[in-house]
């Protein structure tokens, strides 16, 4: 299988615009992703894929690759579909560009999914992390998942999943975090087909491959990392680092 790691990296943020481009001891965040998805040596290549000059350029400086996009898009796998269409790859994984922690062990679950996947049934597969905190599971900014027996994906929601309308039952919680790895075809096939109802609502591309009848395959990991989405985890970050 080839494997190919895409970071889809926009500079305009909307709740920390350009937060890819802010120093991280040193380096530019999207630099130092960059950095961490190569070291993990999981990857025939690694690629940034954006629609800013200044992110592309830095990339190529740093002594990166990176593809230019050359329509708008909505979402992370419209980006990195236009970047790996005519591309001879079996799996892309793709990785958040505000995760400068991304590392070797939550990348290598996703990508053991697909090696004892041999009739091919499994569309793409995903990380989820168990969360305990109320003010996280109520939290709309915190993408919930829930899952059938085998930890394939029922629906993805920012609203708190399932409902603890029986307290005692004690279900546990799990957090989406945003690294996927696509079959190309589940991609090429994203691409191509309209938004429907339930993503319009709640704004999370993956419900478009569940509501396509796609199946997501969920692995449960304990790290949970930092995502920098406002200059508070940024600072969180450059503590960790030093």
């Amino acid at each position: 299988m080839k494997i190919i790691a895409m970071i889809p990296a926009r500079y305009a943020a909307s709740r920390f615009p350009g937060k890819l481009m802010q120093d991280l001891v040193g380096k530019p965040v999207i630099v130092r992703t960059y950095e961490a998805a190569v070291s993990t040596q999981l990857f025939h290549e690694v690629y940034i894929v954006t629609d800013s000059a200044l992110i592309f350029d830095t990339i190529v400086k740093a002594g990166g690759k990176a593809i230019m996009s050359v329509k708008e898009h909505e979402c992370g796998s419209d980006r990195i579909a236009e970047a790996v269409t005519n591309m001879d790859v079996d799996i892309i994984v793709n990785v958040q560009g505000d995760e400068p922690f991304t590392e070797k062990e939550s990348l290598a679950s996703v990508l053991e999914v697909f090696k004892h996947d041999p009739n091919k049934e499994i569309d793409l597969a995903s990380l989820m992390t168990k969360i305990t905190d109320w003010e996280e599971i109520s939290n709309p900014n915190t993408v919930k998942v829930i899952v059938d027996q085998n930890n394939f994906a029922l629906y993805f929601s920012r609203s708190p999943i399932p409902y603890p309308r029986a307290k005692e039952a004690n279900a546990p919680y799990y957090k989406h975090k945003g690294i996927y790895a696509f079959r190309k075809s589940a991609l090429m096939d994203f691409q191509r087909l309209p938004m429907l109802v339930l993503e319009a609502t709640e704004k999370i591309e993956a419900i478009r491959y569940l509501e396509y009848g796609k199946k997501i395959k969920m692995v449960e990991t304990h790290v949970t990392g930092i995502e920098i989405d406002t200059p508070e985890d940024l600072e969180r970050a450059k503590k960790v680092w030093k």
